[in-house]
């Protein structure tokens, strides 16, 4: 999609269309759908990141973070003692929205190196929650398994 957006920028077209844009506010226009939450903050998806990563809070308040959590109960808790275990920190810095989706820039920290990654969330349930593909993606950089991500 991003491919897409920057070759429709640099249309020789004279001007017929005007380029899409993305939109990087935080305030949702309206939601694509009666179950699409409103977009959340920078700060939200912080403290939303923050609370599923943090091995002292109890896994039953961590369920609603990522898609598909049902089929592992337990991978909330795993998923943080790895983060822990290998010293991450994830730092939201920007918020766009895609309707039922949002993306989250973020600064992703490993043992001091930082990169700036993409966090995919999805409308699910009224709520917003870590991609399942990303947090499978992510168990597994770290060494962890899920029967979730089977």
């Amino acid at each position: 999609m991003v491919a897409a957006l920057g070759l429709s920028a640099c249309s020789d077209d004279k001007g017929d269309k005007p380029a899409p844009k993305t939109t990087t506010s935080v305030k949702a226009q309206g939601s694509a759908s009666a179950d699409t939450p409103a977009v959340p903050t920078v700060e939200q998806l912080n403290t939303q990141l923050t609370t599923a990563l943090d091995p002292a809070v109890p896994n039953d308040q961590k369920l609603d973070f990522v898609q598909g959590i049902e089929a592992d109960p337990e991978l909330p808790n795993r998923l943080a003692q790895a983060v822990q275990t290998n010293n991450v920190q994830v730092k939201v810095t920007e918020v766009t929205s895609f309707g039922d989706s949002v993306n989250a820039k973020a600064n992703f920290t490993v043992n001091g190196q930082t990169n700036v990654v993409d966090v995919p969330f999805v409308a699910d349930a009224g709520k917003w929650k870590v991609q399942k593909a990303w947090a499978c993606t992510m168990l597994t950089n770290l060494g962890q398994t899920s029967v979730a991500c089977a």
